[in-house]
């Protein structure tokens, strides 16, 4: 084994060891004071260690990897379909695996000051914080497995610890009703999805008689067998990356701490998906019809969150809202035929998706609300979460020169070449419908992000009582350092050694391989930028009290419930699978069981009668036993006279 790949293989393997260690830690006393005591102490030691030595590893990996490298060794054989322990490593998932690192790395000391006690918590500290922390450490090797796996069971293995990690910490805060409702929902929606990864998974494997990716890429599959494993594997990214119509688990995790939700939306579950796809991306190319139905899912979950984004009033909800329409623009990228635009975007999106969480969460810790309405003016006494925002907000939106303009419009350009000149594996039309579904989210997303900015920070504060400030250094520097990519990291396109890394094909040179095209095509998006955002403002001008989303009008309530099609999920799957459920455990009780246990109680029944007569008094057996000689000796005489 290289050097290059024993990084690779280390690389989960340093914070598997570090959460495996985590989970040895007994909870922390609850009264131990704000430091938690001794096992609090040693949680945050082995969280941050594992991250940041994650994070070496990943750099390291980038620094030294020149060329695509792999190494495996034979796990099990099944009569010749082999499953290999092994990785596979480009400049791409070196790339990927840092971003994925660095987030990590900031949630974790982010945590140490957010799970501590605040202006609004009845408690000194969270004494979970030992499992809290390990799991994290166990979240971040199992999205790093799926990064170096260079077999697909051992990706599944990755993807599926993935799930469980999210159940686990978005039910960590057991104060909260909602939220095991809400890691129920999100385990159970992704395992939905899970199927269908599994089913496609053994389809390659066993067409190719091998699960090695390599092995995989390289083989002739016919044509029905491709498409069918390409499709049954969107369905798991529709769950993991929340693409419609499995995209309703991810607003309602929201119910975790709000450092899990930074590590899901930015570098963790979310992304898996999206990475999935680039991994295997040669597969999409020769099935079509599978990335037609992606472009399709793609533009409907581009609109769906962004217009979902616009009438929330929870902070965390507009996020994750606008999680879901960001994953729409890398999705519809993989559509028309770009995996280095839907990489770029994925990487730009960890950076600035992961500061407006880090940030938002600042703002709750401080004023002990989630609600919009209940904020306000809060740009004074929180300058640096207030500023980080900005750059967060503008990232997202897609203002120059930060990362996010950058990167989105790499998506809208090769959306528009899919479109105009029919370049991409997909039909032309899924180019238009990426285009078109990506320009309109350019204004919405910039008005949501305005509307965002305004009720939060500017006007009067809604809360008078409160008295907000920035966090302290252990949780305002992860917020000034992720500053720094959200607002660079685009730039880095410009760079044609950086826009090489991302190519599945490094040793392409030609010039139009660069992520970034400065052009005319640029101006449209910088027109419906600024329509959404002046259409925001001034409508807040209007009434600084208001909410711009009265804008909507009746629109609102629908766009709040995201079109309610966590009604129809419910009228549709989930009522019916609650009384089949129901109408089976009741045959089960009542026939089954009833069956067993009126057997069981005739059996007792008549051993019980068969008892009595057993244990009937002396003189009364014995006249019956010379009742019965009586009988057989009647019996005797009379069949012997007969005879």
């Amino acid at each position: 084994m290289s050097t290059t790949t024993l990084l690779g293989a280390l690389l989960p393997a340093v914070p598997l060891v570090a959460g495996l260690l985590g989970l040895l830690l007994p909870p922390a006393p609850r009264d131990a004071g704000t430091d938690g005591g001794r096992a609090r102490r040693a949680a945050i030691a082995l969280g941050v260690a594992g991250a940041a030595g994650a994070l070496a590893l990943a750099v390291a990996l980038l620094v030294t990897l020149d060329r695509p490298a792999e190494a495996s060794t034979t796990w099990v054989d099944l009569g010749g379909l082999t499953v290999g322990l092994g990785v596979r490593l480009d400049s791409a998932a070196a790339l990927v695996a840092v971003a994925v690192a660095a987030v990590a790395l900031a949630v974790q000391v982010y945590s140490v000051g957010y799970l501590r006690r605040g202006p609004h918590d009845d408690v000194d500290t969270d004494h979970r914080y030992p499992p809290y922390a390990a799991q994290i450490s166990l979240f971040t090797a199992a999205m790093l497995l799926v990064v170096v796996a260079g077999d697909l069971i051992l990706l599944l293995v990755g993807w599926e610890v993935m799930g469980i990690c999210s159940y686990l910490l978005i039910a960590h805060d057991r104060r909260l009703p909602e939220a095991p409702a809400a890691a129920m929902k999100a385990f159970l929606v992704t395992r939905v999805g899970d199927v269908g990864f599994l089913l496609g998974i053994a389809l390659l494997g066993v067409s190719a008689g091998s699960f090695r990716i390599a092995d995989v890429l390289a083989h002739d599959h016919a044509t029905g067998t491709l498409t069918a494993a390409c499709l049954l594997l969107l369905a798991g990214v529709a769950g993991k990356s929340a693409q419609f119509p499995l995209h309703t688990w991810l607003p309602d995790a929201m119910a975790g701490p709000t450092p899990i939700s930074a590590l899901i939306h930015a570098a963790t579950m979310v992304a898996a998906g999206v990475y999935a796809v680039t991994r295997l991306y040669p597969l999409f190319e020769a099935a079509p019809a599978a990335l037609a139905v992606l472009g399709v899912m793609a533009s409907v979950t581009l609109l769906l969150g962004a217009f979902a984004a616009t009438a929330q009033d929870d902070l965390k909800r507009v996020l994750a809202w606008s999680t879901v329409s960001q994953l729409g623009y890398m999705t519809g990228a993989l559509a028309v035929g770009s995996t280095p635009a839907a990489l770029f975007h994925l990487l730009t999106h960890a950076a600035f998706k992961a500061l407006l969480f880090l940030a938002a969460g600042a703002v709750i810790h401080a004023v002990g609300t989630t609600l919009m309405s209940r904020m306000g003016g809060l740009r004074r006494s929180m300058p640096v979460t207030f500023w980080c925002t900005v750059i967060g907000l503008g990232a997202l939106a897609g203002v120059p020169p930060l990362s996010g303009f950058w990167s989105k419009d790499g998506v809208l350009t090769v959306a528009q070449d899919a479109a105009l000149h029919g370049t991409g594996p997909a039909p032309a039309w899924v180019g238009w419908l990426v285009w078109l579904a990506g320009l309109v989210g350019v204004a919405v997303t910039a008005w949501y992000a305005t509307r965002l900015l305004l009720r939060t920070f500017f006007g009067e504060t809604r809360i008078p009582l409160a008295h907000p400030h920035d966090p302290p250094a252990v949780m305002r520097w992860p917020l000034l350092l992720l500053a720094v990519p959200a607002a660079l990291l685009g730039l880095a396109g410009f760079n044609w050694a950086f826009a090489r890394r991302l190519l599945l094909t490094p040793t392409a040179s030609a010039p139009e391989h660069l992520l970034i095209h400065v052009g005319p095509e640029l101006l449209l998006p910088l027109a419906l930028l600024a329509v959404g955002a002046v259409f925001a403002w001034l409508r807040w001008r209007r009434d600084p009290a208001a909410d711009p989303a009265t804008a909507l009008g009746p629109l609102r309530p629908v766009f709040a419930a995201a079109f309610r099609l966590d009604d129809v999920q419910r009228a549709l799957v989930v009522r019916p699978a609650s009384a089949l459920a129901r109408a089976t455990r009741t045959a089960d009780e009542v026939v089954v069981d009833g069956a067993v246990e009126g057997s069981g109680r005739a059996a007792l029944g008549l051993g019980g009668g068969l008892a009595s007569l057993h244990r009937a008094a002396l003189p009364r057996a014995a006249a019956g036993v010379l009742a019965g000689a009586l009988l057989i000796g009647l019996a005797a005489v009379v069949i012997g006279v007969s005879a």
